[in-house]
């Protein structure tokens, strides 16, 4: 058993101790101890081998021995037991967002409720309401977490579903006879949320293959098991200790029709259409296993060469949605999409002075191990107590030391940033003249989310009008697969932003994702410089920048339309004028 899905076990059992209400200490043992595990450096099976478990933080002797039973068995009576005592249903029941496990537990110690289904009922003959510490409120945002569920599906973030598809296809990779393997579908269009894995590979012999497909880590459950096609039930985690299923595809084709295949199995469903009804106009036929007409054959190597005999530039899979890229291709027009090596650093990240997880030194360190030029802090402002937001006393603290830090650099700098809330009526957390010595300013909405439309679109345009301002954060408040964002004019926000100069964040964190691509691609159109953060909590959150250049590159964003590519001078330049 790997790091990954031993990660994803004591993660599990942390949760399922809580639900069953347990010492807090003993919960946080087991959540501390996955996090560890799974960012630890190294082979965890040569690392219980060498007796070496002791040396990870947070790793004690129950926990090292439960550690060792599950690399060398794949198995741990202790997690076995204990999903006996819980329910499954609550487990599905803490994916609703605001319903931890303290309340899923109430729920069914006071309701018996243990289900989505049970729950629904529930609150709609408006049982929750009556129990202490629920009422109305709550079990009103139950319902509509219950509708959103509904409305999503079994969808996985895209941060979820990719190390799955990753294990699967590093699985593979030692097979022999594979000539070519690609992930397709929405994975490789890079959707901000997953249904299944798709998986292509050209083969001479696809019986070993499919063989080993079946047989891989992870694994669960396999649907079929053809010539050239199997699925299976692969797991995975999604967080909070809820093991995360997902349906995975794997098709194999000959090399020669491989780039046909991996095209027809990439696009949406409406691009397909549109390439082949172009095929047609040429009196040819395109479909996943060839482009032909009535004498002969059109050979391909590659997707390159299926677009250019349609009269067609090679169009990105990102791009690959129809909204108008054929169009665009066939004039030669197509955007030089940004690419995460683009990126020179970014903004809106946290540390331990707010509600981070890593210190302004170990941020900086990080960031610098990644190949970033220069980082930006913007912890929380005062009023967001809930997350240690910063007093004025606090933040003139933070400068100090990022001074200390910034004169010991070399080819790196600290750029002194805030989080600050946009107060209800649209007004700022700090006063002017304290904003005015920031390098930057990120604007962001943490509280009443339940405004109308129009008092909503009005405090967040008084705060991009704000000449103080420098970007707006996570526009529209949405966390995926938990809850929609609130309810805003993002045109007219777009038009304020543009009006004023002041940016709008791709916010790269894959909870939120926020604005979305189709935002991206209006904003663009309006003349919205964008930024793209990772709202880090930790050092490895960093690297989520790359999942805001996947959005970028849906929305057809350009390097130059995007504010951290900039150099570290560049950068400095253009706030300081901003700031006068």
């Amino acid at each position: 058993m790997d790091k990954e899905q031993v990660a994803l076990i004591l993660d599990e059992i942390g949760t399922l101790l809580e639900l069953q209400g347990e010492n807090p200490f003993r919960c946080n043992a087991y959540h501390n101890a996955s996090r560890a595990i799974s960012q630890m450096e190294g082979n965890l099976a040569e690392i219980v081998t060498a007796g070496k478990l002791a040396e990870i933080p947070g790793i004690g002797d129950t926990l090292r021995d439960k550690i060792t039973t599950l690399v060398t068995t794949g198995h741990l009576p202790f997690y076995e037991e204990q999903r006996k005592k819980v329910p499954a249903g609550l487990l599905d029941m803490l994916r609703i967002q605001g319903l931890g496990p303290k309340k899923a537990r109430a729920l069914y110690d006071q309701l018996g409720i243990e289900s989505l289904d049970a729950l629904k009922i529930a609150c709609e003959d408006n049982r929750v309401a009556t129990l202490k510490g629920f009422g109305a409120k709550t079990q009103q945002k139950i319902l509509e977490g219950l509708a959103f569920l509904s409305q999503m599906g079994e969808r996985v973030r895209i941060d979820q579903a990719l190390p799955i598809a990753q294990q699967l296809i590093d699985g593979l990779g030692n097979c022999p006879g594979i000539k070519r393997i690609e992930l397709c579908g929405s994975l490789r269009r890079r959707k901000d949320t997953i249904k299944d894995i798709d998986i292509l590979i050209s083969s001479d012999d696809a019986a070993p293959i499919m063989e080993r497909f079946v047989t891989l880590p992870g694994v669960t459950q396999i649907i079929g098991q053809g010539d050239t096609k199997s699925s299976v039930i692969v797991a995975g985690n999604s967080g909070r200790g809820r093991r995360v299923l997902m349906n995975a595809d794997l098709r194999v084709v000959t090399d020669a029709q491989f780039p046909f295949a991996l095209h027809y199995f990439t696009g949406c469903k409406e691009h397909n259409i549109a390439m082949r009804a172009r095929a047609q106009k040429r009196d040819l036929k395109l479909n996943e296993y060839g482009l032909s007409g009535p004498t002969k054959s059109v050979k391909c190597k590659d997707e390159a060469d299926i677009f250019k005999a349609l009269g067609l530039d090679y169009i990105p899979p990102e791009l690959r949605e129809q909204t108008g890229e054929l169009d665009v291709a066939e004039k030669h027009h197509l955007p030089k999409l940004l690419e995460a090596d683009d990126i020179r650093g970014v903004f809106h990240c946290h540390t331990t002075y707010s509600d981070g997880h890593a210190t302004l030194a170990e941020m900086a360190e990080a960031a610098q191990a990644l190949g970033l030029e220069y980082l930006g802090i913007g912890d929380h402002s005062q009023s967001l107590t809930v997350a240690n937001g910063l007093t004025p006393e606090r933040v003139h603290k933070q400068w100090a030391e990022i001074d200390k830090l910034n004169a010991k650099f070399k080819g790196f700098r600290l750029f002194k940033g805030t989080e600050c809330d946009i107060l209800p009526d649209g007004s700022l957390d700090f006063d002017d003249d304290l904003l005015a010595e920031f390098d930057y300013v990120v604007a962001s909405v943490h509280t009443h989310f339940g405004l109308a439309e129009p008092e909503m679109t009005a405090r967040i345009v008084r705060a991009v009008s704000h000449p103080r301002v420098t970007m707006l954060g996570h526009m529209t408040g949405r966390l995926l697969l938990k809850r929609d964002g609130y309810k805003v004019d993002t045109e007219a926000v777009f038009k304020a932003a543009a009006e004023h100069g002041t940016m709008i964040e791709i916010n790269a964190h894959p909870m939120r994702l926020d604005m979305d691509w189709i935002h991206a691609k209006r904003a663009k159109a309006l003349g919205v410089q964008l930024v793209i953060n990772p709202d880090a909590h930790a050092t490895e959150e960093i690297a989520y920048y790359r999942y805001g250049v996947d959005v970028a590159r849906r929305g057809w964003v350009e390097k130059k339309e995007v504010f951290n590519t900039k150099t570290t001078a560049q950068v400095a330049k253009v706030l300081a004028a901003r700031g006068k």
